[in-house]
């Protein structure tokens, strides 16, 4: 588990802001936090789970006057965060290692954050999430739908290895977890990197239920 979190922090440890803006245009992620601000009371508290460099996730939410946690490996990305973003707050953790209180978050965030993972540990770590999650909270989970394990593949010019699930087995996951998927997108993306090629990106947007 050490191993798998120490190589997704080197490898965005290295991309920094260049991952920030290889994915600034992505219209579902922003979509999906519009339809998060849509649904929150005032003064949230959110949980942020691979928070990168805090844009556009943890800023957005922030600037609604949420109060927002995020959590991230890298050093760099966390750095980063704490200065772009001073109104939330930044974690250097692994969330498999982070104790979570049960009830405590009114919505979650995941953004394509659980792929350096196994699968076992994803669903786990999606079960943990839901469990934080107050009745009727929600979570929006993005990631590369794709039926691989252990895969080695090179990620704007960096090598990594990516597990993930096909599609209606991401959708399966997320409702194993308890929660009840409200609608699903799936969209084809190209990171602004001369590195970048074209990939699924799969949004699930669920609730707990009351």
């Amino acid at each position: 588990m050490a191993g798998e979190g120490q190589r997704a922090a080197e490898v965005f440890d290295a991309l920094g802001l260049t991952y920030e803006k290889a994915f600034a245009r992505s219209e579902a992620h922003l979509a999906s936090l519009e339809w998060l601000l849509g649904r929150l009371a005032p003064g949230s508290r959110v949980l942020d789970v691979g928070s990168g460099t805090g844009r556009p996730t943890a800023s957005t939410l922030a600037d609604a006057g949420h109060e927002v946690l995020g959590v991230d490996v890298s050093p760099v990305m966390v750095e980063l965060a704490v200065r772009q973003v001073p109104r939330a707050t930044f974690r250097l953790a692994d969330i498999r290692e982070l104790p979570l209180e049960e009830g405590t978050f009114d919505a979650v965030c995941v953004y394509f954050s659980l792929l350096q993972m196994s699968r076992a540990e994803q669903s786990q770590v999606l079960g943990r999430l839901a469990r934080a999650l107050r009745p009727g909270g929600s979570l929006v989970l993005a990631t590369v739908p794709a039926d691989v394990e252990d895969l080695a593949i090179e990620f704007m010019g960096r090598p990594v290895r990516a597990t993930s699930f096909a599609a209606e087995d991401v959708v399966a996951v997320v409702r194993d977890a308890g929660l009840v998927v409200e609608s699903e997108h799936l969209v084809e993306f190209t990171p602004d990197h001369p590195e970048g090629a074209p990939e699924p990106h799969l949004f699930v947007y669920g609730r707990l239920p009351v």
